[in-house]
């Protein structure tokens, strides 16, 4: 399987983090090598948020992400910080209900999803950042999909246990979007 060097970031209270767990555990049930690295402003809502997930076949050396292969962005200034990192041939996911520009280069692949229009039409506000992942996971194949059911289940606290089936549906919505 192919290493992958992620970057996850929006504003405060889009799930982003979450998602970066996600993927994280995902790899971990896998046998996968794995740093999961989250950063968010003192603001924490509404503030900046990122994370950084590495999914490798050998060590992780660092869990800082310098260089992504994959960029999944949900907010402008996100894009326009992240946007000249990531490696050529990479891949940059954008929320483009919330991103009006597109990716300026032309050595990565966009992949353009209105996940937050997505979400608000399925009912299901608050998903958005799953229905890119769906989408991140089905163009990628960062992580082998079979693995997502246990990967959620073990992330989602069991307070929120009602919410798996909703989330699982925001992940395949995702990945139908893109295929």
């Amino acid at each position: 399987m192919k290493n992958n060097e992620i970057i996850i970031a929006g504003f405060g209270g889009q799930g982003l983090l979450f998602s970066g767990k996600v993927l994280a555990y995902a790899g971990l049930l896998e046998g996968r090598e794995l740093s999961w690295l989250p950063s968010y402003g003192p603001e924490m809502r509404g503030g900046t948020a990122n994370c950084n997930v590495i999914l490798s076949d050998r060590p992780v050396g660092s869990p800082i992400v310098q260089h992504p292969t994959i960029l999944m962005v949900m907010n402008t200034p996100s894009l326009d910080k992240y946007e000249s990192t990531v490696v050529p041939g990479g891949m940059i996911f954008v929320d483009s209900s919330l991103i009006a520009r597109k990716v300026q280069r032309q050595d990565v692949t966009a992949v353009y999803v209105p996940a937050t229009q997505m979400a608000a039409d399925m009912n299901m506000t608050g998903l958005a950042n799953m229905i890119l992942l769906g989408a991140v996971i089905a163009k990628t194949g960062c992580v082998n999909e079979a693995g997502l059911a246990d990967a959620l289940h073990k992330v989602i606290p069991a307070r929120k246990a009602d919410l798996f089936d909703s989330n699982m549906a925001a992940i395949r919505a995702g990945k139908e979007y893109v295929s």
